[in-house]
C-alpha cells in the first residue's frame, strides 16, 4: 500500500537519506503494514486481576475484539520477518541489528500503530537471551520470539526501589536440596504485557559464592509458574498492552532458568537495557511522527480567513520547530543503534540515554503543538490525538525518567560528581 509523503511519513528527509537503500526499503514496507492497521488497537481493552496460569480475557487464549486486533498486526508483522529481525539467523531471526528492529517500531509508530511488546520481547529479552543464553536457552526461546509464536516480558521495576536498580530485593538462592533449582522471591511493578506473554525476564539479585555480595542474575520465569502472581494495574493509558504488579514467594525454578553466567553481573544486565533505551526512542519518533502528520494535514486543509491556518506563522513556525526537533532525535537513535550493533556497549549507553532523552521530549512537543493546532478537534476521537497527551509523557518517565538520564550524562559524559 503507498504512503504518501508528509513530514513524517516516508519523504526522504534529514535522516532518512543518510540510511541505506535497505533501511529506506524496509521503512516503506512497514509503513505500508501499518497504513492497514493504523490506530483501532489504542483503545483495546484489557483484561484484570490474574493469578496463576489462566491468561483470561484479552491473553493468549480468550483475546477480545479488540485486542485481536493488535495480535493480527504482530503476527502479520511476524509472517514478513520484522518481529526477529533483529535476531541471529540460525535461530530463525533476520541475523540483523537494532537499527532494523527500530525501523520497525517506528514506522508502525508513524502509522499509528506501535507494538509496545517489540521494545521487550525481541529487543531486550531476545538480545539478553541471544548473547547471553545457554544453547538450550537459545533454541527454547529464539525461533518462537522471531517468528511471534512466544512472547516475553521484562521484569525490572519493584515498588520500593524506583530508579534505584541497587534496591532491587528480587532474590534467588539454590535450594538445599541440592537438585541445583532456584527459589525465588519478590515483587516487581508496571511491568508490560505478562498476561500475553509466555515468560518474563526477571532481575533478581543472587549471592556471589566467592564474594557474599549479591549480584544481578536474570530468570526466566514462564506464566505458569506455580506461585508467580499478577495483577493488572488500573492505569489511566489507554493502550493495549496492560501493565501488572507481579508478586511471588519462594517459586521453584529449574537450573535452566538462570540466563547465561551465574557472575555476568551488569554485563548482561546492561546488554538488554541500552536497546531498550533505543526501542524507547523510536516508540517516542514513532508517537510524534504521527501526531505532526496529523497536525500539518489539518493546517494545511483547515481553513477559517482565507488562508489554511498552516499559512500563519503563529501555526507553521511551531508545527516546523516539532519536525526539526523529531528529526535531530531520531539523527541520535540511529547513531545510538549503529554503535549498539557494532559492537561498542560503551558508546552506545551514552548514546542511547541521549536518544531516549531527545526523542521523548521532542514527542511531547509535537504531541502538545498538534493537540494545539488542532484546537477543539485535537481532544476529539475522531483525530486520535488526545490520548497522545497522557500517552507521550510515558517516553519522559519510562523506562528510565528524563532526571536520571540527565544525571547518567552529568557523571559518565562530563564527569560530574554525584549527589547520591
Amino acid at each position: 500500500m503507498p504512503v504518501s509523503p508528509s513530514p513524517s511519513s516516508s519523504a526522504v528527509t534529514a535522516s532518512t537519506a543518510l540510511e541505506t537503500d535497505e533501511h529506506r526499503a524496509l521503512r516503506q514496507a512497514v509503513a505500508a503494514l501499518g497504513a492497514r492497521y493504523a490506530r483501532d488497537f489504542f483503545t483495546g481493552d484489557g483484561p484484570g486481576a490474574h493469578s496463576g496460569p489462566g491468561a483470561g480475557p484479552g491473553g493468549k487464549g480468550e483475546p477480545t475484539t479488540k485486542t485481536r486486533h493488535i495480535q493480527d498486526l504482530w503476527q502479520e508483522a511476524a509472517k514478513l520477518g520484522y518481529l526477529g529481525i533483529n535476531l541471529p539467523e540460525e535461530y530463525g531471526g533476520g541475523g540483523a541489528g537494532i537499527s532494523e528492529l527500530a525501523i520497525v517500531l517506528e514506522e508502525l509508530g508513524a502509522a499509528g500503530c506501535p507494538l509496545l511488546m517489540l521494545v521487550v520481547s525481541p529487543s531486550i529479552c531476545g538480545t539478553v537471551i541471544a548473547r547471553f543464553g545457554t544453547e538450550e536457552q537459545k533454541r527454547q526461546w529464539l525461533p518462537g520470539l522471531a517468528d511471534g509464536s512466544r512472547v516475553m516480558s521484562f521484569g525490572i521495576t519493584e515498588p520500593d526501589a524506583g530508579s534505584n536498580s541497587h534496591r532491587i530485593t528480587t532474590t534467588g538462592r539454590r535450594a538445599a536440596d541440592g537438585s541445583g533449582d532456584w527459589l525465588l522471591t519478590g515483587r516487581k511493578v508496571f511491568i508490560s504485557g505478562v498476561d500475553i506473554s509466555d515468560a518474563t525476564l526477571i532481575v533478581g539479585r543472587a549471592e556471589d559464592s566467592r564474594t557474599g555480595k549479591l549480584k544481578p542474575c536474570l530468570f526466566i520465569v514462564p506464566r505458569d509458574t506455580p506461585g508467580f502472581e499478577y495483577r493488572q494495574i488500573d492505569m489511566e493509558l489507554h493502550a493495549a498492552e496492560k501493565q501488572f504488579e507481579l508478586s511471588f514467594d519462594d517459586i521453584r525454578l529449574p537450573a535452566g532458568a538462570l540466563v547465561g553466567d551465574e557472575d555476568a553481573g551488569l554485563l548482561q544486565l546492561f546488554a538488554g537495557l541500552n536497546p531498550e533505551r533505543i526501542m524507547s526512542a523510536a516508540f517516542a519518533l514513532g508517537m510524534g511522527r504521527f501526531a505532526l502528520a496529523k497536525a500539518v494535514d489539518y493546517a494545511r486543509t483547515r481553513q477559517v480567513w482565507k488562508a489554511p491556518i498552516g499559512a500563519h506563522q503563529a501555526i507553521a513556525h511551531p508545527l516546523a520547530q516539532a519536525h526539526i526537533e523529531l528529526e535531530l532525535a531520531r539523527l541520535m537513535t540511529q547513531k545510538a543503534a549503529r554503535l549498539y550493533d557494532a559492537g561498542d556497549d560503551i558508546g552506545a549507553g551514552e548514546a542511547a540515554n541521549m536518544a531516549k532523552y531527545a526523542a521523548a521530549e521532542a514527542n511531547v512537543r509535537a504531541v502538545d503543538q498538534a493537540v494545539h493546532t488542532l484546537g477543539g478537534n485535537g481532544l476529539t476521537k475522531e483525530y486520535g490525538l488526545a490520548q497522545l497527551v497522557t500517552a507521550s509523557r510515558v517516553a519522559r518517565i519510562a523506562p528510565v525518567s528524563r532526571e536520571m538520564i540527565l544525571n547518567y550524562v552529568s557523571h559518565q559524559s562530563l564527569g560530574l560528581p554525584k549527589s547520591y
